[in-house]
C-alpha cells in the first residue's frame, strides 16, 4: 500500500517526518509537496475549516491520501473534530490544532503533539481500510476531547487487527 501524506497549508515538517516514518508500516509513505488551505472551506461564522471540504479537494494519486493541516476543522453538526476520512475511499484528513498543548494554554510538547498526531492518522487511516469506531483503547475509539485522544493506544486492538487482515490490508 502506498500512503503519501498531503500538507495542507504551513504545517510543522517534524510532525510530517515523524509520521511518514511511523505510517510506513502500512508499505510506501512520502510527503507531498504542500498545497493551499481551500478558502471554499472556510466558514468565517465559525472561524473553523469545514473538513469535509478539505477531504474532497485531496488528490487520489495514491491508496491513502492524509491530509495533514494545523487549522481549525469541524464536520457538520459537530463543533469540531479531529480528522475525517472517507470509510472505504482513499482520503482522509486530520488537523494538529486541537492536538497542541499550546490550544488548552498548556507550554507546546512536540513529542506530545507528535503522539497525537500519529493516534489520528492511523484512526483515519483505518476508517479509509473500513475500520469503524472500537471500543476499549483501541485507536479505532472515538475521540470526542483531547482527554480522549491521550486515552487510547496508537494501534489497533486485536479485533481491528484481524479485520484488517482479513480484508488483506496487513
Amino acid at each position: 500500500m502506498r500512503i503519501c501524506i498531503q500538507p495542507v497549508g504551513e504545517v510543522d515538517k517534524n510532525v510530517l517526518e515523524f509520521l511518514k516514518e511511523k505510517l510506513k508500516f502500512f508499505g510506501e509513505c512520502e510527503v507531498l509537496k504542500p498545497m493551499e488551505i481551500p478558502k471554499t472551506a472556510y466558514n468565517p461564522l465559525r472561524g473553523q475549516y469545514n473538513s469535509t471540504v478539505i477531504l474532497k479537494l485531496l488528490p487520489t494519486t495514491c491508496d491513502v491520501v492524509l491530509g495533514v493541516t494545523d487549522v481549525d476543522i469541524y464536520a457538520d453538526n459537530l463543533n469540531f473534530v479531529f480528522g475525517e476520512a472517507e470509510l472505504l475511499g482513499r482520503r482522509a484528513v486530520i488537523s494538529l490544532r486541537r492536538l497542541r498543548q499550546s490550544f488548552y494554554g498548556l507550554p507546546e510538547d512536540k513529542e506530545i503533539l507528535k503522539l497525537r498526531a500519529l493516534k489520528e492518522a492511523i484512526h483515519e487511516i483505518g476508517h479509509v481500510l473500513g475500520l469503524g469506531h472500537c471500543r476499549g483503547r483501541c485507536v479505532m475509539r472515538f475521540s470526542n476531547s483531547i482527554v480522549e485522544v491521550d486515552y487510547k493506544d496508537w494501534w489497533f486492538c486485536e479485533s481491528c487487527l484481524k479485520k484488517l487482515r482479513n480484508s488483506g490490508f496487513i
